[in-house]
């Protein structure tokens, strides 16, 4: 696809960053547009493989082959039509995104990979430029009603996809604003709100139905809303944050990652935060642990704040930095990533255990007892680890950020007026999105465990399709093909 010669003529070339030391001082995109020309190049390295791995690592099978050669050509307008076919929110996915597709790419066997996530950024915001993007009405109403529970990615994409197949579709959430995730676990930094924001218009205008401020299952018993609708997808994400119970937990000035994203975002916003509850890192000694994007963010976030240091330390070893063996292509590679926030100033530890919270005079925690450990493989063939000796010692902190996953989604409130399964991680359990009461269904975190945004869309979308089965007997929704979703998993 795109130009037959392309990947031997041009060099994979991202756009470039804004100055790390000015861009620590906002909040604004990293990122800066390149002209068109520079965009149609990328495209041209797209080579006609044969067969496009990019679409199984792809976890929404994005036909990318088919859009680049669209973008070559500077035919936008397909190029859009290509990509929304599979993405609803490539606006989102061309930020955030990890880029699995890029790591499964056959030009990324040998050299640098197509810049996917890049160019599908660049294809969606064409489209908006040239007022390709607008509101699309369902040609018909199908009578029936659907309530989505959570406002993230994977309720956004239900949403979008059951009204464009005609039901009348109501959005509950029980933040103050809609977006879930998207809205206050990821800084603005990475993406803009004023996006989510310009797509939410769009979905109003087609006709979605949004309630905020609504705790279903609190503020409204659930069983009242499946009463009322013919059909329930649940999205409300995995949000309960795993925790680190160890001596001095309870000490003034650890938190969980959430709490200091969510803030942050809300000021960015226009919110106030008021004093008693807020959380800032300015001038202070900054831990975060955890090594992943959510770390990552506090990283970010920290330094913005004007934070003294900022240390990151994870439990795992140092990945390598190319594949191994035991990575092979096509799959995503556990290899060292470097953020944009890591460019901006942290120290990265790794082996890393934390053993205790020391606390000051006031109840503050002023340190951190930690200890080097060697990863190996224990008698029953999983890796374990142990504490190296000589090696403990204190690291002094101010405030300390958990950043090490989440355990399940919040589903007591759910539960106790319907009688739901879950599965063994505590998820609701939904055998192809639908669960054991017949009229409800489960999607994204919620039913799979923490994720990427990229399969909570792609979570979205089928469960949509599933609903619109149930209610009508058939459905034209698009459809992933389901022997390719659980090749990679992420």
């Amino acid at each position: 696809m795109g130009k037959p010669t392309g990947f031997l003529e041009f060099d994979r070339e991202l756009p470039p960053k804004r100055d790390p030391k000015e861009r620590i001082k906002d909040y604004k995109e990293i990122y800066l547009d390149v002209p068109d020309e520079k965009k149609v190049r990328q495209a041209a390295r797209c080579m006609d493989c044969g067969v496009p791995f990019c679409h199984i690592g792809c976890p929404l099978g994005n036909i990318i082959p088919e859009f680049n050669d669209a973008v070559y050509h500077e035919d936008w307008g397909l190029a859009a039509e290509i990509l929304l076919s599979t993405n609803n929110f490539p606006e989102f996915t061309g930020r955030i995104c990890p880029a699995p597709c890029e790591a499964a790419c056959v030009l990324g066997i040998n050299k640098p990979a197509i810049t996917i996530e890049f160019i599908e950024k660049w294809i969606i915001e064409k489209a908006f430029q040239l007022n390709l993007i607008k509101p699309q009405m369902p040609k018909y109403r199908s009578g029936k009603k659907v309530a989505i529970i959570g406002s993230g990615p994977s309720g956004l994409a239900a949403a979008a996809q059951l009204n464009k197949a005609g039901h009348q579709v109501i959005v509950f959430e029980r933040a103050d604003r809609i977006g879930g995730l998207l809205r206050y676990g990821i800084p603005d930094f990475k993406l803009e709100k004023s996006y989510l924001d310009r797509r939410l218009g769009i979905m109003e205008a087609e006709g979605i139905t949004f309630r905020t401020g609504v705790n279903v299952g609190v503020d409204i018993p659930f069983k009242a809303i499946v009463d009322d609708v013919d059909a329930v997808v649940l999205c409300g994400g995995s949000t309960k944050p795993r925790d680190l119970n160890i001596k001095g937990r309870d000490l003034k000035g650890v938190h969980f990652a959430m709490e200091f994203l969510t803030q942050q975002n809300k000021r960015v916003a226009g919110d106030v935060i008021p004093d008693d509850i807020s959380i800032s890192a300015k001038g202070k000694h900054v831990v975060v642990i955890g090594g992943g994007d959510t770390g990552s963010d506090c990283v970010g976030t920290s330094n913005r704040h004007g934070a003294k240091s900022v240390t990151q330390v994870e439990l795992l070893p140092k990945p390598p930095e190319h594949r191994t063996e035991k990575d092979p292509w096509p799959k995503y590679p556990n290899i060292l990533r470097t953020s944009t926030s890591h460019e901006e100033g942290a120290e990265r530890l790794w082996s890393i255990l934390t053993k205790e919270f020391i606390p000051d005079e006031n109840g503050n925690v002023k340190a951190l007892k930690i200890v080097d450990i060697q990863w190996e493989v224990g008698y029953s063939g999983k890796p374990e680890f142990r504490e190296l000796e000589g090696t403990e010692r204190e690291i002094p902190c101010d405030l300390v950020l958990l950043a090490i996953g989440f355990v399940h989604g919040e589903t007591d409130h759910l539960c106790e007026s319907v009688d739901l399964e879950l599965d063994n991680r505590g998820n609701i359990k939904a055998d192809n999105y639908q669960t054991n009461v017949e009229k409800i269904f489960a999607a994204g975190d919620m039913r799979r465990g923490q994720s990427l945004v990229v399969w909570a869309i792609a979570e979205g979308r089928e469960a949509a399709r599933a609903v619109d089965k149930y209610l009508m007997n058939e459905t034209m929704l698009e459809a992933r093909d389901a022997s390719l979703m659980n090749i990679f998993q992420f």
